[in-house]
């Protein structure tokens, strides 16, 4: 298992076809589940993953629809799973007193409540697209117990932007044959610029500051 999860967070996809052939969908599908789906697990690579399988898929050994079709389910299923558990547990676990002090702070919590209602749909889509941050966004509804209903629809709609985009970007570009050699330097970039959103938005807070 630390084996697989080694060649998993380098993207050695020659290793895994050729120790899972075709049980790749399932390591590629329970990846993108365990990474927005665990709160615990928010550091594997979703963003070059989706990108590097879409390469593979341009080179003939995966299929793209199938592709497609897994990883927007598993998106889907990790987040719900994800909210679900902020929901039951996540809520349980801040309200607790420690001294007869909760952990977290009532009027945190009502903030959290506030800002998911009002600027939530806009944060569960742009947060699929900056690493670590998705992991803990469908967490953090659950907390604040965002509307279901608007969850899942604009869920829905981010994890289709991500797994779309991002997959058939490396199936488009599998071509070229700099990105074909260079495939590390790529999910580099690819991760650099998932974070800059955060980067930007730190650099933003310390101006006002």
């Amino acid at each position: 298992m630390i084996e697989l999860f080694k060649h998993i967070l380098h993207l050695d996809f020659d290793w895994l076809f050729a120790n899972y052939g075709t049980v790749i969908y399932i390591v590629l599908f329970l990846v993108i589940f365990i990474e927005t789906g665990l709160v615990a697990m928010p550091l594997l690579p979703g963003d070059s993953l989706l990108f590097t399988a879409g390469l593979f898929a341009r080179s003939g050994h995966l299929n793209l629809s199938y592709l497609l079709i897994l990883l927007f389910i598993a998106a889907v299923l990790g987040d719900n799973c994800n909210y679900w558990v902020g929901r039951k547990i996540g809520l349980k676990i801040f309200t607790l007193k420690i001294n007869g002090k909760l952990i977290v702070k009532k009027e945190y919590l009502d903030k959290t409540h506030i800002f998911f209602e009002k600027h939530g749909t806009k944060a569960i889509i742009m947060a699929r697209f900056v690493p670590i941050v998705r992991t803990f966004s469908p967490f953090a509804a659950g907390v604040a117990e965002m509307n279901y209903k608007k969850f899942v629809t604009f869920d829905i709609l981010g994890g289709a932007l991500w797994i779309g985009s991002l997959t058939i970007a490396g199936y488009l570009l599998g071509e070229v044959e700099f990105i074909r050699k260079h495939i590390d330097l790529v999910c580099l970039g690819i991760i650099l610029l998932s974070v800059l959103p955060i980067i930007f938005g730190y650099l933003k807070s310390r101006m006002k500051k």
